[in-house]
C-alpha cells in the first residue's frame, strides 16, 4: 500500500532537483570570458622604454598631442567563470561578459592562443605601415617603419599605428600636428589599402580612453552604437571606414568642428 505524501514534502521533493542543478550550474565554470577596460598607450611616446613607432629613411616631426591605442583586459583562455561572476559583471558599468571563443579561438592551447594573437599584430603592424606610406605617397618609398606595442597582442591598434606614421611623418599637411595637440585615442584594424575594420570590446575601450584623458575617440563606424553606450558626453565619438577618412576627420576638426560626423 503507497503512503500519500503531504503537499509540502510533495513540494519539497521535487524541489530537491532544481535546486542540485541550481547548485552545480553555481559551480561549474561557465564557457565565457570576462574583459574590463585595459590600459592605453601612446603610439607617439614610448612602451616599455622604447619608440612605439621608430622610423628610418626620411626626417620626422616632433609632435605634441597624443595617439592613445586602447586594450581591454579579459580573463585567460583556462580561466574559471562561474554564475557569480556572470551576474556581478552585468551588473557593473566597467565589465563584460562575452563567450570565450569570441575572444580566444576555440579548441586551441594557451600558447597556440598567445602564438596567434602576437601574428596578428605582426599583420596588423605591417598593413598599418603600407596603409600610411600608401597614403603619403612617393615620399615615402624609402622609408624604414618598426613598430612595437610591448606584449599587446591583436590586431584592434592597426588604425592608431597607421595615423602615428603619418603624424609624424607629415602631420596635418600643413606644419601643424594631425592631433591638434589633443589626446585622442581610437580602435580599429587597417588593412594594406587603408580600409577600417571593426574590432570586440568597444565600450570597454572607450572607458579606458575617458579613463586616460582622452577627449575625441575614433571609432569604426559599425560599432557606433556600442560606443555611445558607454561614452561620457563629453567625449567626441567620430566614425571611420578609412584611414584617408580619419586623417580628414582630425585635420578638419581644428578648422571647422561641425564638418567633422560624430556618432
Amino acid at each position: 500500500m503507497l503512503n500519500r505524501l503531504s503537499r509540502p514534502k510533495a513540494l519539497a521533493l521535487c524541489a530537491l532537483p532544481v535546486i542540485a542543478l541550481l547548485a552545480i550550474t553555481a559551480l561549474a565554470p561557465l564557457p565565457f570570458s570576462v574583459a574590463q577596460p585595459g590600459p592605453t598607450t601612446n603610439v607617439l611616446g614610448t612602451s616599455d622604454g622604447k619608440p612605439v613607432i621608430e622610423i628610418s629613411g626620411a626626417d620626422t616631426r616632433d609632435t605634441s598631442g597624443k595617439l592613445r591605442a586602447v586594450t581591454i583586459l579579459a580573463t585567460g583562455p583556462d580561466a574559471s567563470i562561474h554564475l557569480s561572476d556572470v551576474i556581478d559583471s552585468w551588473f557593473r558599468d566597467d565589465r563584460a561578459v562575452m563567450p570565450r571563443d569570441a575572444v580566444y579561438p576555440a579548441g586551441d592551447s594557451t600558447k597556440e592562443i598567445e602564438k596567434h594573437n602576437q601574428d596578428e599584430m605582426k599583420g596588423s603592424q605591417d598593413a598599418a605601415t603600407e596603409a600610411a606610406l600608401a597614403y603619403l605617397g612617393d615620399a615615402s618609398k624609402d622609408v624604414k617603419v618598426t613598430l612595437q606595442l610591448g606584449d599587446v597582442g591583436g590586431p584592434s591598434a592597426g588604425l592608431l599605428f597607421s595615423l602615428g606614421i603619418v603624424d609624424m611623418l607629415d602631420g596635418d599637411g600643413s606644419g601643424g600636428d594631425l592631433t591638434g595637440g589633443k589626446s585622442i585615442a581610437g580602435t580599429g584594424t587597417i588593412d594594406a589599402n587603408g580600409k577600417v575594420g571593426a574590432v570586440g570590446g568597444v565600450s570597454m575601450k572607450v572607458q579606458a580612453a575617458d579613463r586616460d584623458g582622452a577627449t575625441v575617440f575614433l571609432v569604426p563606424k559599425a560599432e557606433c552604437s556600442d560606443a555611445k553606450a558607454s561614452a561620457p558626453k563629453s567625449m567626441r565619438l567620430v566614425p571611420v571606414t578609412t584611414l584617408k577618412g580619419a586623417v580628414t576627420a582630425l585635420t578638419s576638426m581644428e578648422k571647422d568642428s561641425g564638418s567633422v560626423p560624430s556618432c
